[in-house]
């Protein structure tokens, strides 16, 4: 009892609340605010969320903000406790490879090992564990084979991914490669149809270093992810998004059919994703 007592005193103090928040921020919940619309209609810019922090092991704390790291990395992978690696699939929190004190919300669309194709509205993914794997684990009508070997289309169902018909990501992303800074490479694939007629290559290709993570936007035509710069080591991540607790639109009403809900729920209830919808595209890759 003395000792709860005690607890209970020093939770009640300034140093208390001070530690004990510091403690939540560092090890288990942060709270981000979705500063794009790269993941529309999944998540909405202006969603405030908090992240799990220990999804994927426990990062090295730092001090909000600062971004300032309090202990040292011990690991060599800016983790305090390793854990479980991000899934294919799964929507990440990390740090954007380019800059650490940006922090990018994406969907992990493929893991070290894996091939993905991107060509104009479609992409593709071969997973590393080869074809009796993707024959088992992924329908028959989304499978193709592309130069031989088996590849998903869009292997990821989730309403909230989209394409915008009045873009062509295609031509941004040659633009992109002709300036040196796309992370895949040209590449024929003679199953698919031609994108630009005077091109020798209708398609981007890349295998995903082992260890790293390919992240894309579920906005798929107004996203700037690892088809970009590049895949993401696991140093660079966060945790996952966890649930939003207040969100606003460009209007800045209060989307009230947001807050409280956990983003699973988000990425899976047709009703939310369906107003998400309504919500206009803004131009550009962001």
């Amino acid at each position: 009892m003395k000792f709860l007592r005690k607890l209970y005193d020093f939770s009640s103090s300034w140093t208390g609340t001070i530690v004990i928040v510091l403690f939540v921020i560092f090890f288990i919940a942060q709270a981000f605010v979705i500063p794009s619309g790269s993941m529309k209609n999944t998540l909405l810019v202006s969603d405030f969320l908090f992240a799990k922090k220990f999804s994927y092991g426990i990062p090295v704390p730092r001090i909000p903000w600062l971004e300032i790291r309090v202990l040292p990395d011990f690991n060599g992978n800016d983790h305090l406790i390793s854990g479980d690696t991000p899934k294919r699939g799964d929507i990440v929190i990390f740090r954007y490879p380019h800059n650490e004190k940006i922090h990018y919300v994406k969907r992990n669309f493929a893991i070290g090992g894996d091939e993905v194709i991107f060509t104009e509205k479609a992409i593709f993914l071969r997973p590393s564990e080869g074809d009796e794997f993707i024959k088992s684990n992924y329908k028959k009508d989304d499978l193709i084979t592309l130069g031989g070997k088996i590849f998903v289309r869009e292997p990821y169902k989730f309403k909230g991914i989209n394409y915008d018909k009045s873009v062509n990501m295609f031509e941004q992303m040659l633009y992109y490669y002709n300036a040196k800074r796309l992370a895949m490479t040209p590449l024929q694939v003679d199953e698919l149809p031609p994108v630009v007629d005077s091109l020798p290559f209708n398609a981007f290709y890349v295998k995903v270093p082992d260890g790293q993570f390919f992240m894309v936007g579920d906005n798929r035509d107004h996203s700037n992810d690892s088809r970009f710069w590049g895949s993401v080591e696991y140093k660079f991540i966060v945790g996952q998004p966890w649930f939003v607790y207040f969100s606003l639109d460009k209007d800045y009403k209060v989307r009230w059919e947001r807050i409280g809900r956990f983003v699973d729920t988000l990425e899976n209830d047709e009703n939310i994703i369906d107003m998400a919808q309504k919500e206009s595209h803004a131009e550009g890759i962001y």
